[in-house]
């Protein structure tokens, strides 16, 4: 038996990278997946794959900037499984530049995805986990959200403020059933991160203690534990996955 055996996961984010990883994982385990994203072909194709591999999943496209796209989603979850269980905010963009060359444009793209996207994901379900009595929210911040990092002004700024709409939601929604906790990764070998000249590479591996990167199982596995009944009492945490980077 799994350890998420006949939970109905929806994950944001879930076409390709971490999404993806974590969405194969929760369904080896019995998750009822709802891979969720604005990119329908890679969407469709991660769906079918984990289809193939014996688990039960759907794709539902998503824009998590818009309301009303999300509350789409939410309701086409609804009306194929019936409940929601889990939900993984794991939808994320980079548009990295020092503040000096920042536009407006950059800074309101990566807070609308990354920020205003957990928001109004988490307003859409969190209404149906309360009248279950029960659910998970796992929030994606990053390791760069508890030290900054150079370059990237929007991004740390909307993990940063992940982690805080965890904490509030913890102890708003904890009353009510649900827990709530963030994980925050380090570097971790995604597309995102495939284009890193090797000089930037090298130097991600040597300040990280464990002299190497994450892989996108690495922090698919803690959203597994985050999200199974092992986790019962933990709520309002923030997981790095980082290989030592903070500590």
């Amino acid at each position: 038996m799994g350890r998420l055996e006949e939970k109905v996961a929806v994950i944001t984010g879930a076409a390709r990278g971490i999404g993806a990883a974590t969405a194969r994982i929760f369904a080896r385990e019995g998750a009822k997946v709802a891979i969720t994203d604005i990119d329908e072909e890679q969407g469709q194709a991660t769906a079918a794959a984990i289809r193939d591999a014996g688990g039960e999943a759907v794709f539902i496209p998503v824009d998590v900037t818009d309301f009303t796209s999300v509350e789409r989603m939410v309701q086409q979850v609804m009306d194929h499984f019936g409940r929601i269980d889990i939900l993984v905010n794991n939808a994320g963009v980079l548009r990295d530049r020092t503040l000096l060359k920042m536009t407006l444009e950059d800074f309101n793209f990566v807070i609308d995805v990354n920020l205003r996207g957990v928001f109004h994901c988490t307003k859409a379900i969190a209404p149906i986990m309360v009248a279950q009595g029960k659910g998970v929210i796992l929030n994606a911040s990053s390791v760069v959200a508890l030290y900054g990092n150079f370059g990237q002004t929007n991004y740390v700024a909307s993990k940063a403020g992940v982690i805080g709409m965890t904490k509030v939601w913890a102890r708003e929604l904890g009353p009510k059933g649900i827990r709530v906790n963030a994980v925050a990764p380090g570097f971790i070998r995604t597309e995102m991160t495939a284009g890193l000249p090797a000089q930037v590479v090298q130097a991600v591996i040597q300040r990280t203690p464990l002299r190497m990167w994450g892989e996108p199982e690495d922090v698919a596995y803690a959203y597994l534990y985050l999200a199974s009944d092992e986790a019962r009492f933990v709520n309002g945490a923030v997981l790095s996955v980082d290989g030592g980077v903070v500590t």
